[in-house]
């Protein structure tokens, strides 16, 4: 990945702070620790808050969320340690999630329903020498079928209930992890084939997804 390495004076306190707020999975960290979140961002009025635990602005009117909360649902993967994984990454927004799946996963996949997101998101990743990832625009909530099954598929957007067709799309032994909301909160939620459910503690607000694709951007 070229050109992709922060400060490590910088971004060692905010590893600290997530590691903190209980992720200790040490790939994890470690990827976060070899890619620069301020390289995904569009407006450089905003770089100077790349190190910062904190959701950012990126355009279509969506974010990039929180390092926190791109931590802990990486965390609930359970990603193989051979980094032979499979990957379907629902919502691909800045394209930050899928460099650090990129760095610990064989291939990923990611569906964003904004065109233009896929467009600057092709361009970004090619810069930076990230070969392991195909990207489509479209609807991620029906999942990506032609490319399926995956080991992992994880949602980067929270949903009331998990679709069927997600489900269907996972490998045998392979799991889903999406930010499950209800009327009494948000819970991080990782899902076998088999529909068996592991709840995590999960505390920032993630935006929800939506279905379809966008018409204008």
């Amino acid at each position: 990945m070229e050109g992709l390495s922060p400060d490590p004076l910088r971004i060692r306190p905010l590893i600290e702070r997530i590691e903190r707020l209980g992720v200790t999975d040490a790939r994890v960290l470690g990827a976060m620790t070899r890619v620069n979140r301020g390289a995904f961002l569009d407006d450089p009025v905003l770089a100077p808050l790349a190190m910062a635990d904190a959701a950012l602005p990126i355009p279509c009117g969506q974010v990039m969320l929180r390092p926190v909360t791109t931590g802990h649902l990486m965390q609930a993967m359970a990603l193989p340690d051979d980094g032979s994984a499979r990957v379907l990454l629902v919502g691909f927004g800045s394209g930050y999630m899928t460099a650090l799946l990129c760095a610990l996963c064989r291939r990923v996949h990611a569906v964003d329903r904004f065109a233009s997101l896929i467009r600057s998101g092709e361009g970004r990743l090619a810069r930076h020498g990230i070969a392991n990832a195909e990207l489509r625009h479209g609807d991620g909530l029906t999942g990506w079928p032609e490319a399926a099954p995956f080991d992992r598929i994880v949602l980067a957007g929270s949903v009331l209930q998990v679709p069927d067709g997600l489900l269907a799309q996972l490998a045998i032994g392979g799991r889903l992890t999406a930010p499950l909301m209800s009327g009494e909160g948000g819970t991080l939620a990782s899902t076998g084939a088999d529909g068996r459910i592991t709840t995590y503690p999960y505390f920032p607000p993630i935006p929800g997804l939506v279905s379809g694709t966008a018409q204008a951007l």
